[in-house]
């Protein structure tokens, strides 16, 4: 019930940017709240969070896992794409929307849900792993609809969130600690983000009919996001390495979040059909509950029985 209340707590933004865009239309810039999040406000929340925690070496292997599992799903995705898809722009979003999670403002819950506080330092390390494949493969990939490879390397270090997570980790690591006004200030900025995000994504919202959904998109991420990627990553978590139930379970988890806003700000900046891209995080989002429900009674009923 807790996590029901907290999911529909943070979809109430999504509700105030879809309710906004309906009424005051035009008026209502999408791109301008877009360019603003991404060049200003996302370099203080990958800097924000990458300061909250101290960073250890002993910590490294959960988000190890994490960005080699989703490297492979890539891989998987690429082929799938090349396989089923001739626009390029279709391609991108197929190959890299699957692992820009929403490993933050969901993931994070669910774990302190699963396994109380013990899961934070997992989930907020996963997350950290995660900044980074969104700012290099996904900038990468969604720049591909309209770019070409050295233009869209070139966009990678054109933003200056990649370069402010590297300068908090880099902080982080010397253990240089911030002054705590301008820590706060930087938390405002996150927290600042994390609600523009969500209200750009229902601005977006508003502009999806069911006629103009992308089904043949919709169908083959959500294979990918609900089929492939669990098979793939529990027979590797839960099988072939030896590692704790929880660690795990925590990797498995926010590999399995449905698709980030995120993509949405990426697809818009780049023009890579981010209506489409709209319509899939709001359909992942839809499935994931169910989804949740089924795999958390699978893994606790084995985990139970001493097969996990």
């Amino acid at each position: 019930m807790d996590i029901a209340i907290a999911i529909l707590s943070i979809y109430m933004f999504i509700l105030i940017g879809f309710v906004a865009k309906k009424t005051l239309k035009e008026e209502m810039n999408e791109k301008g709240l877009i360019l603003l999040s991404i060049y200003f406000l996302q370099p203080m929340l990958s800097f924000w969070g990458l300061s909250t925690k101290p960073l250890s070496l002993d910590l490294l292997q959960t988000p190890l896992l994490y960005v080699s599992i989703s490297l492979g799903s890539v891989l998987i995705s690429a082929i799938v794409a090349h396989l089923f898809f001739t626009d390029q722009k279709e391609k991108s979003i197929v190959t890299i929307s699957v692992i820009i999670g929403n490993t933050g403002n969901l993931g994070i819950p669910l774990g302190i849900a699963l396994f109380g506080e013990e899961s934070i330092i997992y989930t907020s390390m996963i997350n950290v792993a995660n900044v980074f494949i969104v700012y290099t493969l996904g900038v990468f990939y969604y720049s591909r609809g309209n770019f070409s490879i050295t233009e869209s390397l070139l966009n990678i270090v054109k933003l200056p969130v990649i370069w402010f997570a590297a300068l908090a980790l880099l902080l982080n690591i010397s253990h240089i600690t911030l002054h705590p006004a301008i820590f706060k200030s930087l938390e405002m900025g996150a927290y600042c983000t994390m609600v523009i995000q969500l209200i750009i994504f229902g601005m977006y919202l508003c502009n999806v009919t069911l006629k103009s959904i992308n089904k043949k998109l919709l169908l083959h991420v959500s294979l990918l996001k609900f089929i492939l990627t669990p098979i793939a990553a529990a027979f590797i978590l839960f099988v072939w390495l030896p590692i704790p139930y929880i660690a795990a379970t925590l990797v498995f988890l926010e590999l399995i979040v449905p698709l980030a806003v995120t993509n949405v700000n990426l697809s818009a900046l780049y023009d890579c059909k981010p209506l489409d891209v709209t319509a899939l995080i709001f359909f992942t989002s839809l499935l994931f509950i169910p989804f949740f429900i089924i795999i958390s009674y699978i893994l606790n009923h084995l985990h139970q029985g001493g097969l996990l």
